[in-house]
């Protein structure tokens, strides 16, 4: 049971493309049963994977580009514009593709950059996949990542004090204020930020996705192991379903079991 029930959200975050750049967001808003807007909305293929978008249904990560294999895929720096679905790539400060990502030729402009870029990575032609509101996510629910910040800091010292990134979990909600590792306890509690509540249904397994440092893009820790060897496990951070709508940003509290704002 976490003896400090209220933590403060200090970061809040979406991920536009699965495996490309986190997008810093300072207010959003939630409705029941959904990601944040446009969280993971698109995907890149890595061969083909049978994913249709006129029936879109959930496909393991290990069919797309990710960190977990594709650790170059942080060096990029991507940027989503929702009036347009324009996507800029940019490497080393210059743009290297953009394209409309919900016309055919915008599509195209994207995949030639990782065709010709990201040999011999690929299984096969890779391919901008987007199922409408279909999210493409590690769990084939639609959910809130969380990650308690206090969990990272003594994950540090697992580490023998090597600086984790925040940003390797690649959360939508970064707090502080539990103490470490109590998040893991709030399977099936209620969270309370302003008037939308989110039930916490599942901790995260981490896989070595973690171990990329996002800013320098290279694999340099081993986080899945050193939680097995000091927890017993590799779970770090939580999954949580949007149940009841509001808008949420960074600075809001949330507070665990709470009853629902009138």
């Amino acid at each position: 049971m976490i003896a400090n029930r209220t933590a403060e959200i200090t970061g809040l975050y979406r991920y536009p493309i699965k495996g490309l750049t986190p997008e810093h967001l300072t207010r959003v808003a939630l409705r029941s049963g959904q990601t944040l807007p446009a969280d993971r909305r698109y995907a890149i293929e890595n061969g083909p994977s049978g994913f249709d978008p006129e029936a879109p249904q959930w496909k393991p990560k290990i069919q797309f580009l990710m960190l977990a294999r594709n650790e170059r895929l942080a060096s990029l720096d991507s940027r989503f514009e929702d009036a347009t679905n324009r996507l800029n790539i940019r490497k080393d400060g210059q743009i290297v593709a953009s394209g409309d990502l919900e016309s055919a030729a915008g599509r195209t402009a994207i995949e030639s950059y990782f065709r010709e870029n990201f040999q011999p990575e690929l299984k096969g032609p890779p391919k901008v996949l987007s199922g409408r509101d279909h999210s493409f996510s590690d769990v084939a629910r639609k959910v809130v990542s969380i990650i308690n910040l206090d969990s990272v800091r003594a994950l540090e010292t697992m580490l023998g004090g090597a600086t984790v990134h925040p940003l390797r979990f690649r959360a939508n909600l970064y707090v502080q204020g539990w103490p470490a590792w109590s998040e893991l306890d709030l399977v099936d509690q209620t969270l309370a930020i302003e008037r939308a509540r989110l039930k916490v249904v599942k901790r995260i397994k981490r896989c070595p996705a973690t171990n990329v440092d996002p800013v320098t893009a290279k694999r340099d820790l081993e986080i899945p192991p050193a939680l097995s060897r000091h927890l017993g496990h590799m779970d770090c951070g939580i999954y949580a379903e949007v149940i009841e709508d509001g808008e949420i940003g960074v600075g809001d509290a949330v507070a665990v079991g709470e009853p629902r704002l009138v």
